[in-house]
């Protein structure tokens, strides 16, 4: 099929390498002149693994395409995507414009039948919006499809190429018939195809996305119960996680969730339901606790340390909001190095990947190493945010040589107590006994 993506996010870019990957022919569009310059020149604007094969060979072999004219793009284009950014405004609301902007750029061009597929995350009725759209600026017949990503960072190639499910939104026979033949190849294994109408497609996305923050926030809550109580969350983890009812996925507490969806998806979500005139008390305590979460890490330094972090130097493994991406949005990296510099900390940071994003938004505030090393000498206190591989098994002789102090705290319970015990570092971590030297 001849595909068009207007948007080159992080989505977008997944979506039609993707595409292209099963043989489609994907031209992405967008209106950064530089970012498509530089992608024309092979070149990827986000780390994501396993992307960069799929794009090199996809633009090699002809079948993935970028520019910046729209009207080039979607000319002979059979499906075409929209994977614009849906901002949350100042109470939460999910920012339409830009998606709403593109469909009446396309409208305005579009000579032919085509189905215009939903592909950002977008309130309920969203679809409704797209289609007046439409209808306002052609004569043309249109089918507009909602098609919510269920991608995961670091690990989108494989969502995308084998998803649990693909969800379509849209009650055309002849637009059902098309998206079923697009995605064909990527559910040969049998994973379901589920149809169903728009609005149901643009709330699923809503729904699994604040189920699984409560889930992550309800974990972070019993971390902190752990704690007051004596008991260790992992022994309750593995508890409750052998319930099949349960499941052991997103019930690793820590510092918060963060990324481009979950804070994003819970706050419209809320937003929707405050709209409906709904009090939706769980995602109202979900986002409360998760903004408190984010502090966790700091308020247990702030009583390590009698309140007095002025002149402490702080070396943080991890800024990106999980591992293996190099996405900041919404990470508690940010959150917590900028209650440490209130507090007149000097701070010191690696991250494998995450680092010159972190830069644009702090500058020279904090300083950065070249490896997880580097940054420790003289440092009064080690604190782990981010749970990259590199950092699960250091060494810690070397770390505690660096080090002024044998301090640790860790935001995501990466080191067995006892290792901490033998190697004798002061270990503060989440929902289990602190380790004292």
């Amino acid at each position: 099929m001849k595909i068009a993506v207007v948007g080159t996010g992080y989505v977008g870019l997944v979506t039609g390498t993707c595409l292209a990957e099963t043989g489609n022919t994907v031209t992405c569009v967008d209106i950064n002149e530089e970012k498509v310059k530089m992608m024309q020149a092979f070149k990827l604007p986000i780390y994501e693994p396993g992307l960069d094969l799929l794009f090199h060979r996809n633009i090699e072999q002809g079948r993935l395409k970028f520019t910046t004219n729209l009207a080039d793009a979607i000319s002979d284009a059979q499906i075409i995507y929209l994977a614009l950014p849906t901002p949350p405004d100042g109470d939460g609301a999910a920012d339409l414009s830009y998606v709403l902007g593109a469909a009446k750029d396309i409208a305005k061009l579009i000579k032919e039948y085509k189905v215009i597929v939903t592909k950002s995350t977008v309130p309920v009725g969203t679809a409704d919006k797209v289609i007046k759209v439409f209808k306002d600026n052609t004569s043309v017949e249109v089918d507009v499809v909602s098609n919510p990503e269920f991608l995961r960072e670091g690990v989108a190639v494989e969502d995308f190429m084998k998803p649990d499910r693909v969800v379509v939104g849209t009650e055309s026979v002849r637009a059902q018939k098309l998206m079923a033949e697009l995605y064909g190849p990527y559910v040969r294994q049998g994973n379901p195809i589920i149809f169903m109408d728009a609005r149901s497609s643009e709330l699923t996305k809503y729904a699994a996305n604040s189920f699984l923050a409560t889930k992550i926030t309800f974990m972070n809550e019993i971390a902190n119960l752990c704690e007051l109580v004596g008991a260790d969350v992992d022994a309750v983890r593995k508890g409750i996680g052998s319930d099949d009812r349960i499941g052991k996925r997103f019930l690793f507490p820590g510092v918060g969730y963060g990324g481009s969806c979950f804070p994003k998806d819970v706050q419209a979500l809320a937003h929707s339901a405050r709209e409906n005139k709904y009090d939706f008390k769980i995602l109202e305590s979900v986002m409360e606790v998760n903004d408190i979460q984010r502090k966790v890490l700091v308020e247990k330094m702030r009583k390590y340390y009698d309140g007095q972090l002025k002149g402490k130097k702080i070396a943080i493994w991890g800024l990106a909001f999980k591992p293996e991406t190099d996405d900041i949005r919404e990470a508690p990296a940010l959150y917590i190095i900028e209650e440490l510099l209130k507090d007149g900390a000097i701070i010191s940071a690696f991250d494998p990947e995450a680092m010159s994003n972190v830069k644009k938004v702090v500058g020279d505030k904090i300083h950065f190493g070249d490896n997880q090393y580097d940054i420790l000498k003289d440092a009064d206190a080690l604190v782990i945010v981010t749970e990259w591989s590199v950092f699960r098994t250091p060494d810690f002789d070397r770390v505690g040589t660096l080090l002024k102090s044998k301090v640790i705290f860790d935001g995501r319970n990466l080191y067995d107590l006892q290792k901490m015990i033998d190697c004798g570092y002061y270990y503060n971590s989440i929902g289990r006994k602190t380790i004292s030297i």
